[in-house]
């Protein structure tokens, strides 16, 4: 009889050990007798982690021995002539091409047709007095169609045309319209409502959510001594804390700073900028956002924060008795928590997807221009998350709020 005070790792390493308790019924499925030798369970591998058919697993939600077993089991050692290398066995899976080709195909069209019912969304002024402007939900779709384009304001002007020809606007705008529209401070705060409409299509898939902050590079320099003190002139750069989504990747609220601004500043104003909209469960981020007031600002939500601790850190609560409980589950519960703390990794990939697509390198002069010019990618890559999504899970596009 097994004692109970072995863990699920040492009872998993037990199954391996024994020769032909795991099975492999194809590329992402395996069988694995059950360590008291009654019965086999059934483990899954997919892109968002690993199943099981177990009844520890199913009531837990974590990984079981039988989980632990089949990971240890995909473990492959080799001798080289510096010693023994174990290499994981690394799992491809099935892309959904119809559903990729489909949306990258389509993705231009669609985009025009999304940002011009997103722009609708934000009430237009009352003009009093003057000329009759431009409305702001054209120029706002100018502006962020030239942003998801990245062509420049001139070589632009051609798509504001074909808009018109499309019905999306009802006349162009000289092309220094949308970078004047980006110099104007009063356009931040509907940006940033842009950002947080711009997510709402898939607030009923995402309750994980990962925050972490990213560099984008200005094209003005910082004050430099010259090259008499042997100092060369540098970008600046401005920081966008943001929050996303571990299953779409979406950004459901940012905070753009300077480049100098520590990462846990922003932390409480995307949790609950997110929270607004979407049912929060858990929240994973990394070491630099350790600190004892952003895990009660979760606690605050009934959501669970996953933030490892630093080597220095200790469990003492100074007043927050929550810090002494997580740590103490942190450092009793290594793979449970690393299992949750590993969907941090998604939003990794949504920083590389903005600047892949919309670059790393802001075109604007002056900071205002900047963080505008940011806010734009960002609804733009929203924008295309949605247009995945349509074609991958058949959403059907509001940017209402509920």
């Amino acid at each position: 009889m097994e004692q109970l005070t072995t863990t699920r790792e040492e009872r998993g390493k037990a199954i391996v050990e024994k020769s032909g308790q795991i099975q492999k019924i194809d590329e992402h499925s395996f069988t694995v007798k059950s360590h008291t030798g009654h019965g086999v369970y059934e483990v899954k591998t997919t892109d968002k982690g690993m199943t099981c058919t177990c009844s520890d697993f199913i009531k837990r939600g974590m990984p079981c021995k039988h989980i632990l077993a089949t990971r240890f089991y995909l473990e492959i050692q080799r001798d080289t002539p510096k010693g023994t290398v174990t290499e994981k066995v690394h799992l491809t899976y099935a892309q959904a091409w119809s559903a990729y080709n489909a949306a990258q195909t389509e993705e231009i069209k669609v985009f025009d047709a999304l940002l011009k019912d997103l722009v609708k969304s934000i009430p237009e002024p009352e003009q009093t007095m003057g000329r009759p402007r431009m409305s702001l939900s054209e120029n706002l779709f100018c502006a962020i169609q030239k942003v998801y384009s990245q062509l420049s304001s001139r070589r632009a002007q051609s798509l504001f045309q074909h808009a018109v020809e499309r019905e999306q606007i009802n006349h162009a705008p000289h092309f220094n319209t949308p970078s004047k529209l980006f110099n104007n401070p009063e356009i931040t705060p509907i940006l940033h409502e842009l950002v947080t409409l711009s997510a709402l299509p898939v607030a009923e898939m995402e309750t994980d959510f990962a925050i972490d902050s990213t560099g984008f590079r200005t094209t003005t320099f910082s004050e430099y001594c010259g090259m008499k003190h042997g100092q060369k002139k540098k970008h600046k750069w401005i920081k966008a804390h943001m929050a996303t989504g571990v299953k779409t990747n979406i950004v459901t609220e940012i905070v753009i700073t300077a480049d100098n601004v520590h990462d846990t500043k922003p932390f409480r104003t995307l949790l609950n900028g997110t929270a607004k909209n979407f049912d929060i469960k858990e929240i994973s981020a990394d070491k630099a956002y350790s600190s004892r007031d952003n895990p009660t600002a979760v606690a605050e939500i009934n959501a669970n924060a996953y933030i490892p601790f630093l080597k220095t850190a200790r469990g003492r609560s100074h007043g927050s008795p929550l810090w002494n409980k997580m740590y103490h589950y942190f450092k009793m519960n290594q793979e449970e928590f690393m299992e949750h703390y590993h969907k941090r990794s998604n939003i990794e990939a949504t920083n590389a997807a903005i600047k892949r697509k919309f670059g790393e390198t802001l075109k604007s002069k002056n900071q205002i221009a900047q963080v505008n010019e940011l806010l734009a990618k960002v609804i733009a890559y929203n924008l295309t998350v949605v247009i995945h999504e349509m074609y991958e899970n058949g959403i059907q596009p509001s940017f209402l709020k509920i």
